[in-house]
């Protein structure tokens, strides 16, 4: 009995990840209210050459930071922190030391290349200012992918809850550059960009700088050692590629994404009709489009940050050990666990994004400069995006189950797919449903590719727990759609009002009534995973 409720060390990390993350994500939320009030959607375009240009440092940050970097030489510091603490501290001293040089080269060649595309074009409407942003910000790659690793240092030592509030300098350093421009360059919104992007530029100094103490108490020394830290190089080395570009398929996704809606959206005062594209194709969305992708992609990122990557986050580690020892029983039966942890949540929370769209873009970004149009078109995104929550949440724990295995081939042929998927579907889905279509068709990708790398795990090496999996999803299903019910309900009992009470209450009331709803109706199915999370324990 006392082995059927002892503390599990997936569901003690992913508590902690998540109240980290939980604190990060209202600050970013908090962020993305200040920003949107800012700039608006459209505006003058400053709103999608500001969030643009963040996109650029923020693909290496999940490339390089969070992603094949950190899947790639977590496993190895893990083995090695384990075998001999010296040397995982002299191999971490020359992973970070030959990053910070390779990023440094990385900024220097993009400043060099952003400059030339300011000689080039820089007198075409939107481009000074897409350039300018971008030459400010583009240091930041360098200082947020070490932060990065610093807090991958800190998860190989089961120490989880520094890295989980380092996220929040940004957010932190971002709302006192907020305040700076509105107080000091109110109008101007150019200038008041130019302050946030020099914002995000010392948060990134700042995450790197927060994180030191812990580590320095933890153990780690500085020690350069190329000899000792040869043998974990090559195996991060042999890992790191394969990774890096099948990591990256998400990451282009959503960079092509951002990318179709510069190039296709009309300026209010611009043609009727693309230039580039001979002039007898219509645009087929309005300025604002960028924006309106991310504010729609980061208020469906709530339940990502909080639930897919706490999840995947605490279970890498696990899994790493299971594969080592070649304890394919416990893999894939800790890789059920997580995926039954992800769906119980996941589903509710993105039918409930669904549901609240329009009351929640309402609530949080209708202020300032962000009018009721904008709240429409942001809704319109929140809810296409929310469609797809389950399959973010379930691909970031199914992929390091490929990584913790050292197979690192399949998950980038499955991804190179579904890069070629989303783009047709991006250029089909675009011209009748104009940006929602980019949202919608993201949606669309991560489901297929999170259900085929399910199959083949399953098939080749660790059998997930299938009939777990099918009465987890049927139990979540079934307290979703009495949620549903009650949110929808709930919602017909308030009206639109513009004051912010009236607005709390449609969004509050509707929350808490809907998430008791589903916690009741999913207990009563015989669901115990919420109850695992609650106590930190497997039943």
């Amino acid at each position: 009995m006392a082995a059927a409720s002892k503390r599990h060390p997936l569901i003690a990390g992913t508590v902690v990840t998540s109240l980290g993350t939980l604190a990060s994500r209202v600050l970013g939320m908090v962020r993305t209210i200040v920003t949107a009030a800012l700039f608006g959607l459209a505006g003058r375009g400053v709103a999608d050459a500001f969030l643009f240009a963040f996109r650029i440092p923020n693909l290496f940050r999940q490339l390089f930071g969070e992603g094949a970097l950190t899947a790639s030489y977590l496993p190895v510091l893990t083995t090695q922190l384990d075998a001999d603490p010296c040397v995982a501290h002299q191999l971490a001293s020359v992973v970070i030391s030959l990053l910070a040089a390779l990023l440094a080269g990385v900024v220097l060649a993009g400043e060099l290349l952003l400059w030339v595309i300011w000689a080039i074009w820089g007198d075409r409407s939107g481009v000074t200012l897409l350039v300018g942003l971008s030459a400010v910000m583009l240091p930041y790659l360098m200082l947020i992918c070490v932060a990065a690793q610093l807090s991958t240092m800190l998860y190989a030592a089961r120490h989880f809850g520094v890295p989980a509030l380092a996220p929040t300098m940004l957010n932190i350093v971002w709302l006192l550059a907020a305040l700076v421009a509105w107080v000091w360059f109110s109008g101007n919104q150019v200038a008041q960009a130019y302050v946030l992007a020099v914002g995000v530029l010392v948060a990134g100094i700042c995450q790197v700088v927060v994180q030191l103490p812990t580590i320095r108490r933890l153990g780690y020394r500085f020690d350069f050692n190329w000899t000792a830290a040869q043998s974990g190089l090559k195996q991060i080395g042999h890992n790191f590629v394969p990774m890096l570009i099948g990591m990256a398929v998400t990451q282009i996704n959503t960079f092509n994404d951002s990318l179709i809606a510069w190039g296709l959206a009309r300026a209010p005062d611009g043609p009727e009709f693309v230039p580039w594209l001979g002039g007898a194709v219509r645009y087929p969305m309005h300025q604002g489009a960028v924006a309106a992708i991310f504010y729609g992609d980061q208020l469906s990122e709530f339940p990502l940050g909080l639930v897919g990557m706490a999840v995947a986050v605490a279970i890498f580690p696990l899994l790493s050990q299971h594969a080592a020892r070649g304890d394919r029983t416990r893999l894939g039966g800790d890789m059920t666990l997580g995926l039954r942890l992800v769906f119980c949540l996941a589903l509710p929370a993105g039918v409930g994004l669904i549901l609240l769209a329009e009351p929640i873009a309402r609530l949080l970004l209708e202020h300032g400069y962000f009018n009721r149009e904008d709240t429409a078109r942001t809704a319109t995104m929140i809810a296409w995006y929310a469609s797809g929550v389950w399959a973010y949440c379930a691909s970031q724990v199914v992929v390091r189950g490929f990584y913790a295995v050292y197979d690192c081939v399949t998950p980038v042929r499955i991804a190179a797919w579904m890069v070629g998927m989303n783009l047709a579907l991006n250029l089909t889905l675009i011209w009748p449903m104009a940006e929602a279509g980019l949202a919608a068709s993201t949606s669309m990708a991560a489901a297929v590719q999170t259900l085929v790398l399910m199959a083949v795990f399953s098939r080749r090496y660790a059998r997930l727990g299938w009939r777990e999996l099918a009465a987890n999803v049927a139990r979540s299903a079934a307290a979703t759609a009495a949620m549903a019910v009650a949110v929808y309900g709930t919602l017909g009992y308030f009206p639109n009002g513009g004051r912010l009470v009236d607005q709390v209450v449609q969004v509050g009331v509707p929350l808490v009534v809907g998430a008791a709803v589903y916690c009741g109706t999913y207990r009563l199915l015989g669901g115990r995973e919420l109850g695992m999370l609650l106590h930190g324990r497997v039943s």
